[in-house]
C-alpha cells in the first residue's frame, strides 16, 4: 500500500476514536469511513489488475495471491441441538442449522435456541443461554 491510503487508514481510526469518545460528529466519521474504504478498493483492484496482467510472467506470485484468498479462516464450532446435546461433527451441525432456519422462514418458531458452545472454562457457559422473540408483523393495505 501506498502512504496515501496509509494515511487515510490512519486518519479513519483517529476519527473512529474521537467518535467513541464524543469528540466527532457520526457524519464526520461516515465519510472519513468512506474516503479509506474506496482507496482501499481503488488499490486492491489495482493490485489485482496488475496480478491478471503479468500472470504470464511472473504465476509465483498470481498463484500465492489466488492460494491466499482460497484457506478457509474458520470453521463452524460446536452446536447444541433440539434437546441441547453438543454437536460436533459437520453433517449433524448442518442439519441443525438447516432445521433453525427453516423453522424461521417457515414462521414455525422453534422453543430451542442454537448456541456455540465452547468448554474451554469460560465464565459465561454456566449462564442461561440468551433467546431472540420473534415479533409477527401485519400488513394492511390502504
Amino acid at each position: 500500500m501506498n502512504k496515501e491510503v496509509l494515511d487515510k487508514l490512519k486518519h479513519n481510526k483517529k476519527a473512529y476514536r474521537g467518535w467513541k469518545q464524543g469528540q466527532v460528529a457520526w457524519e464526520e466519521y461516515r465519510e472519513t469511513l468512506r474516503a479509506a474504504r474506496d482507496q482501499v478498493r481503488k488499490v486492491k483492484a489495482l493490485i489485482e489488475l496488475n496480478l491478471a496482467r503479468d500472470v504470464k510472467d511472473n504465476k509465483k506470485s498470481f498463484y500465492r495471491y489466488v492460494s491466499n484468498k482460497r484457506r478457509m479462516r474458520e470453521n463452524v464450532g460446536p452446536l447444541r441441538n433440539e434437546m441441547g446435546d453438543l454437536v460436533t461433527q459437520d453433517m449433524e451441525k448442518a442439519e441443525v442449522l438447516n432445521d433453525f432456519f427453516a423453522s424461521v422462514f417457515n414462521g414455525k418458531c422453534l422453543s430451542h435456541t442454537t448456541q456455540v458452545a465452547d468448554s474451554k472454562g469460560r465464565d459465561w457457559e454456566n449462564e442461561e443461554p440468551p433467546t431472540v422473540e420473534v415479533e409477527k408483523i401485519r400488513f394492511e393495505t390502504i
